[in-house]
């Protein structure tokens, strides 16, 4: 009898060590990605800008470039691009500080009109609801009496010391900052780290994809035997999966892009181009898209002092094309390789936005695809892909 519940026992510790092990092993992962923020954030940017100039680097090598020449020539076209890119977005920007005084009289002018307006339907409520009244004014209160015991609890305040000579009194500045500038400063330290950290992301481009072939079979020496085997379907599935969704991601942002630039300028909203990218970039934001969508073109709006019908135009574009992406181009180009179901969509977005704020909102879909396709691979852990699946 006591050989059974000592066989229990030992039973019951063996799995209580079994899911306490990966349990601490968790929380120790987690607290490294949260330590380690920065470091991972850089090398999964770059990671993923590598994945989606691999394709212009492979046509370049099928053309008897050396891959290293190859990736140079890639990656200084990329540079480029984003250098004029930047360069018009600059100019645009320099030409909406002009115009900041219209915008915010046309501004105020809409808050007037507004305001004016609940005003009016504030007054007729009350006019319908609140019976009238009599106006009856109060009478004056009379004056108390003054009394002698009132005259005597009017006393002078005692008089002031006198200054000795030689006596200077002592000054303090105090100085109040804003909450806007305090956060600033607190933040100073975090930027300068982001910064000095994308400074490194083009030398690991290059270097991921000048030495993608050395790096792959490296990799697959760590593994012997069928296991080889798994490791390498594994990346392929992770390649396949994060280049399916950042290249169909890219590519629905420069349609909707195209078409609202396109629109803006036949319409004559101010600055098109940095509108229409602006609004069709913003537009593939997980689940705040369609609100971040409006707000450019509906500011440039107001700024010039556009007629109603051209805002209601250009928002009603908006929203319906943010439809047409999230219904038609995202099945096609991105759903069809991206098997996530909307909850675990919903809690990744959390999760990585809390390790990583704004950083782990715009990457976490890509991550957890990314484990996906390794469960998806490994025999193990199988169970847990169908879990992560649609």
């Amino acid at each position: 009898m006591r050989s059974e519940k000592a066989a229990d026992t030992g039973e019951v510790s063996r799995t209580a060590s079994g899911y306490a092990l990966p349990i601490i092993a968790t929380g120790v992962v987690i607290a490294i990605l949260y330590w380690a923020r920065i470091v991972f954030i850089t090398t999964t940017l770059a990671i993923i800008i590598a994945l989606i100039l691999e394709p212009f680097v492979s046509l370049l090598v099928r053309i008897r470039f050396p891959r290293s020449v190859a990736a140079f020539v890639v990656c200084l076209v990329a540079v480029l691009v984003l250098y004029f890119a930047g360069l018009s977005a600059y100019s645009q920007l320099s030409s909406i500080a002009s115009d900041v005084p219209a915008f915010k009289e046309n501004l105020a002018g809409l808050i007037g009109r507004v305001s004016d307006k609940l005003q009016q339907i504030e007054d007729s409520s009350a006019r319908l609801l609140i019976p009238a009244r009599r106006n009856e004014t109060p009478a004056p209160a009379a004056p108390a009496p003054v009394t002698k015991k009132s005259r005597r609890a009017i006393t002078m305040p005692d008089p002031l010391p006198p200054v000795p000579p030689g006596f200077i009194p002592e000054v303090r500045i105090h100085e109040d900052r804003s909450p806007i500038a305090d956060y600033i400063y607190e933040r100073l330290g975090t930027l300068y780290q982001f910064i000095l950290m994308a400074s490194f992301v083009p030398l690991l481009v290059f270097f991921m994809l000048s030495w993608r072939d050395h790096i792959y079979k490296s990799f697959l020496r760590f593994f012997d035997g069928p296991d080889r085997m798994t490791a390498s379907r594994s990346v392929q599935g992770i390649a396949g999966m994060a280049r399916a969704f950042v290249v169909g991601n890219f590519m629905i942002g420069v349609m909707l892009a195209g078409v609202s630039w396109a629109v803006f300028a036949a319409i004559r909203l101010p600055y098109p181009f940095l509108i229409g990218a602006l609004s069709g970039f913003l537009s593939l934001v997980p689940y705040a898209g369609i609100v971040l969508a409006v707000l450019p073109p509906a500011l440039a709006a107001l700024a010039t002092g556009a007629p109603s019908a051209v805002l209601l135009f250009a928002v009603a574009l908006v929203v319906g094309l943010h439809l047409v992406a999230m219904n038609v181009l995202y099945p096609t180009l991105v759903g069809a390789r991206v098997h996530l179901n909307p909850l675990v969509v919903t809690f990744s977005l959390m999760f990585w936005g809390f390790l990583w704020d704004a950083a782990g909102l715009l990457l976490a879909i890509p991550i957890t695809a990314g484990l996906k396709a390794v469960c998806d691979n490994v025999a193990g852990l199988r169970k847990f892909g169908r879990f992560l699946g649609d």
